[in-house]
């Protein structure tokens, strides 16, 4: 439900919020989509426009093309035009569970903090409760958890739970920033009786790193 769009609208808001329009604290960055997002290589992934590693446990699958399933869980296919790409989606093609990281050049004139990505991570949260309470969707809210990824300065989590057509979905969001970068992983649980999709999740996240550029 809640479009990469969004997302992007969400920060800018919190960003001015915040009191960005204060002197820039960095220089402004670009992404240069012509660089490859990055390699894959059976379970690993190398970052190249960013500097991040992730690996993923055997049944799961790694792709820098949009998944078209994505769409029935609300996801918008980005354009060739958007000003930011997904680096990577990452997913379970047997229960559909998935993961997208995002990485966008940091506002120069935002100013982080523990505080502003676990603002962040609530308006995301209170936006999709909203979207599904409007359709008579039952939605419950998990609390605000800060979150260790290595080479991430800040990052915070929070997660929404809720059921269509009998299947219990947890959507959650984890916003970090590392200078000069901000980071966006969403992921989607799609609750099945025998699928360990929570703790390989988790597996994935450990096993994230942002590496410092030499």
């Amino acid at each position: 439900m809640l479009s990469k769009k969004s997302v992007f609208a969400i920060v800018l808001l919190l960003a001015l919020l915040a009191g960005c329009a204060g002197a820039p604290v960095r220089p402004v960055l670009q992404e240069d989509l012509s660089i490859p997002s990055g390699e894959i290589e059976e379970n690993q992934f190398t970052g190249i426009r960013y500097p991040f590693n992730v690996s993923v446990p055997p049944t799961w699958k790694m792709t820098t093309q949009f998944p078209d399933f994505l769409q029935e869980f609300g996801y918008y296919k980005p354009s060739s035009t958007d000003k930011e790409q997904t680096e990577l989606y990452i997913f379970n093609p047997l229960t559909q569970s998935s993961v997208q990281i995002d990485f966008t050049p940091a506002n120069p004139r935002l100013v982080a903090s523990q505080e502003v990505m676990e603002a962040l991570v609530g308006m995301g949260a209170s936006s999709l409760k909203d979207e599904w309470e409007e359709e008579g969707v039952r939605v419950e809210t998990g609390p605000t958890e800060a979150v260790i990824l290595k080479g991430v300065q800040y990052a915070a989590k929070k997660y929404v739970t809720y059921t269509i057509k009998g299947v219990k979905r947890e959507q959650g969001w984890i916003y970090g920033f590392t200078e000069p970068y901000q980071i966006f992983v969403l992921y989607l649980i799609l609750e099945k009786e025998g699928t360990n999709d929570r703790q390989d999740i988790r597996k994935i996240l450990d096993s994230f790193v942002v590496l410092q550029k030499k």
